[in-house]
């Protein structure tokens, strides 16, 4: 589907993205009882960073065509992934103003966030929080406003990005999605590029083709497909039913 719109693919996977963890569990929690969750995203990472540095991109966001695509979950998890390397300063932004579930996943305050450094209130000093990871960042959404794409479309955003891309290496921006709303459509033009969600059997085709008219193929650093249907099985269950069986041996553990 991907070669049919002549589209970059970063990653594709057969199990589809689980939902974030129940009763209020920090969206980095998601997926642990899973031992091949996270080696998704450090793949990811590894095509990502290679992308990024070699078209010089540093402010990124992460969309999809509609919602529950799973590009929230992405979000926090390659920000993580490329934070936990130590090589770069990486900021995440939640620019979805209406749901903010970004903020809400990782456990965050809503305010002081990015609407209120863009409604001139706070500094960018006021809204930028610690994780658990040194060299990760987050600012979350801030007050719902009544039209958050009059925000994301004005100079104070442009400021706004000026002055993220002076102090840290890589921004990853969880954006709304492209066909419900106009916000991340009044961002595209200030940002480098977008990496694109698209949940297969979820997703109709003809919404995606929309949605990547809409952004334009020449923004998309590539497209991650999330629960793709695999052509075989018996080809899953040979090349990694091991490694997604295996448990890790005590002597591994320890190590």
């Amino acid at each position: 589907m991907v070669k049919k719109f002549q589209l970059p693919m970063l990653s594709r996977w057969w199990t589809p993205l689980p939902p974030p963890s129940p009763n209020g569990k920090n969206i980095l929690e998601t997926g642990r009882e899973d031992p091949l969750f996270e080696d998704r995203f450090k793949g990811l990472r590894a095509k990502f960073e290679q992308k990024s540095e070699m078209l010089n991109f540093r402010v990124v966001g992460v969309t999809s065509s509609i919602a529950g695509e799973g590009k929230t979950l992405s979000c926090a998890f390659l920000a993580g992934c490329l934070a936990l390397t130590g090589r770069k300063r990486v900021l995440l932004v939640d620019t979805d103003i209406r749901k903010g579930d970004l903020t809400r996943g990782l456990g965050l305050p809503r305010q002081p966030g990015l609407t209120e450094y863009l409604m001139g209130t706070v500094t960018l000093q006021e809204i930028v929080r610690d994780s658990h990871i040194p060299t990760l960042k987050v600012i979350p959404a801030g007050a719902e406003v009544q039209f958050p794409a009059d925000l994301l479309s004005g100079e104070p955003f442009r400021a706004f990005l000026k002055e993220i891309r002076a102090r840290f290496d890589i921004v990853l921006l969880d954006t709304p999605p492209i066909l419900p709303v106009a916000d991340t459509i009044n961002m595209r033009d200030q940002l480098d590029a977008f990496v694109f969600l698209f949940r297969a059997s979820y997703t109709p085709v003809e919404m995606f083709r929309q949605a990547v008219d809409e952004i334009g193929e020449k923004k998309i650093l590539g497209v991650i497909i999330n629960a793709v249907e695999p052509q075989s099985k018996k080809y899953i269950d040979k090349y990694y039913g091991y490694y997604q069986q295996r448990k890790p041996t005590e002597e591994e553990s320890v190590a």
